[in-house]
């Protein structure tokens, strides 16, 4: 004699499964999602006496989006003087095949910290030395703001200043508010070797 078949309990297993299979699938990608907008941050540490190993965002060779530079500089004391340098690497250029972000004359006349803002005061050699265009504009400021964030894990925004004034528009980028650090605009395949 045949048992009966329940059709019921193999639509409710099928019906668990396919939750079970969502709600992992909708983790997984709420995981990753989480990971491109604010990737886990890479704060300085010690590798020989004196120095540091620092992360630099360059813009990539194709000009589409920031790539990271790994770099050992001298260490440094106050974060302010740190984020100073960090600017002063930036202006000094990548030292592989990626792209400058900020002129090469970028002076920073001073920074400041206060919680979770840092605010850098740049000078005028900054905004005229840059070319024209919103691309280059965002990738200048992008590329600071992330730079910092990703070195001193405690600054969630950055503020501008020329010349000791504060920057309300930039071009087409609105700063009269800090920005975030937008990891967004990183090319992930792409991250230089650390350099010397």
């Amino acid at each position: 004699m045949k048992r009966p078949r329940h059709p019921r309990r193999g639509k409710t297993i099928l019906v668990f499964a396919f939750v079970i299979s969502a709600a992992v699938f909708g983790a997984l990608m709420l995981q990753r999602y989480e990971q491109r907008r604010n990737p886990p941050p890479v704060p300085p540490h010690a590798q020989e006496s004196g120095t540091v190993l620092v992360t630099l965002f360059f813009a990539a060779a194709d000009g589409a989006g920031l790539v990271r530079e790994g770099r050992e500089v001298d260490t440094c004391g106050e974060p302010t003087e740190c984020i100073g340098d960090l600017i002063a690497e930036l202006a000094s250029g990548p030292l592989g095949d990626l792209s400058p972000t900020i002129p090469p004359a970028t002076s920073v006349r001073g920074v400041e910290v206060a919680g979770d803002l840092a605010v850098v005061d740049l000078g005028r050699e900054f905004v005229d030395g840059l070319p024209a265009g919103s691309s280059a504009e965002m990738t200048a400021v992008y590329s600071i703001s992330d730079t910092i964030a990703v070195n001193f894990p405690q600054i969630h925004r950055v503020g501008f200043r020329v010349d000791g004034e504060p920057v309300s528009t930039f071009g087409h980028l609105d700063l009269s508010r800090p920005l975030a650090p937008d990891f967004s605009l990183e090319q992930k395949s792409a991250v230089s070797p650390p350099a010397r």
